[in-house]
C-alpha cells in the first residue's frame, strides 16, 4: 500500500479496508491480521494500526472479541452503507471537477455513460 501526504495514514488504511469490503474482496466473517501484523505488513506504527482498528470497530466495519481475531462485518447494511459512502465521495469529487470547467450536465452524463461502458467492455476482454 502506498501512502500519500494529503491525509492521515490511519484514514488511508481505513479507506483501503472499506474499498475491499465494498467490492467483496473482503467477505463477511473473514479474519483480518492482528494489529501488530497489520502494522508490520504496511510498515506503519503499531499505535496507528490500533487507531485503525478502533475506528473500524466504531464504524462497525469489523468485530473484535477477546482473544479472537478481528473479523469483517457480516452486516449487509454496513456493507451497503460503505458502498454508498464511497460512491458519494467519488461522485462529489467528480462533480466538483466538472463544474470547475463548466461542462453542461447532458454532456457530462453522455460522456460518463460512454466511458463507463468502454471500461466495462475492457474488463470483460481482460
Amino acid at each position: 500500500m502506498e501512502f500519500d501526504q494529503r491525509s492521515p495514514v490511519y484514514l488511508q488504511v481505513i479507506r483501503w479496508f472499506k474499498e475491499r469490503i465494498a467490492t467483496g474482496e473482503f467477505v463477511g466473517g473473514q479474519e483480518i491480521p492482528s494489529r501488530r501484523a497489520l502494522a508490520a505488513e504496511l510498515g506503519i506504527n503499531p499505535n496507528t494500526a490500533q487507531k485503525v482498528y478502533k475506528e473500524m470497530e466504531e464504524q462497525q466495519l469489523i468485530t473484535t472479541e477477546r482473544n479472537v481475531p478481528s473479523r469483517i462485518t457480516t452486516d449487509p447494511q454496513v456493507v451497503e452503507r460503505v458502498r454508498s459512502e464511497l460512491l458519494s465521495e467519488a461522485v462529489a469529487q467528480f462533480v466538483t471537477a466538472v463544474q470547475a470547467i463548466q461542462v453542461p450536465l447532458d454532456e457530462v452524463m453522455s460522456t460518463v455513460q460512454t466511458v463507463y461502458q468502454t471500461n466495462e467492455r475492457g474488463e470483460l476482454d481482460a
